[in-house]
């Protein structure tokens, strides 16, 4: 992996995310959207095979959808947009997910089998993020106490998970040539 590629990969992804959780605080859910799509679009392009890829996005959106909105749902957390149904994510957090999974076979590649970093790296970035979003207005926490502790948990789980399915699914894997 080229360090440009990384560079471009972590920038890309800094950058979307920043904007999207401004555009969730200030209840532009589809200026996020917008941001989330551009980002892919740049990461699907730079892949060597960007259907792997694609399918990791999916499902990683999948998961953060029905993760985070269950935490909505409890009443753990609250968001000021974009939010369709009680028990699922907004889509501008949705889009969240989408993007951290575009690190996971870049910027993140090194984390690959390494599951207890990637889970302790999880529990301690997660709430770190989502401390990040309420300071940018994107997410209200109204017991904190309850919040931050299952924000953790939740991703104490969850990156791990996404690490081992991002090897299953990794569309920027160097490919092997024959001398056929």
């Amino acid at each position: 992996m080229r360090l440009t590629d990384i560079t471009i990969n972590f920038v890309v992804f800094q950058i979307a995310w920043l904007l999207c959780v401004i555009a969730g605080a200030r209840d532009q859910p589809m200026l996020a959207l917008l941001v989330m799509i551009i980002a892919v679009g740049v990461h699907l392009v730079r892949a060597p095979r960007p259907l792997p890829e694609f399918l990791l996005i999916l499902l990683a959106a999948w998961f953060g959808a029905l993760w985070d909105g269950a935490l909505a749902g409890f009443g753990w957390l609250s968001y000021p947009s974009g939010q369709f149904a009680t028990w699922l994510a907004p889509h501008w957090l949705i889009g969240l997910w989408v993007l951290f999974a575009t690190l996971l076979n870049v910027s993140l590649r090194w984390l690959k089998g390494r599951y207890a970093l990637a889970a302790g790296l999880g529990a301690i970035g997660g709430p770190l993020a989502f401390l990040a979003g309420e300071q940018l207005g994107g997410v209200s926490f109204p017991d904190p106490v309850i919040a931050l502790p299952a924000i953790a948990i939740g991703w104490f789980f969850a990156a791990p998970f996404l690490v081992w399915l991002a090897m299953r699914l990794d569309g920027y894997r160097p490919t092997v040539q024959s001398n056929g």
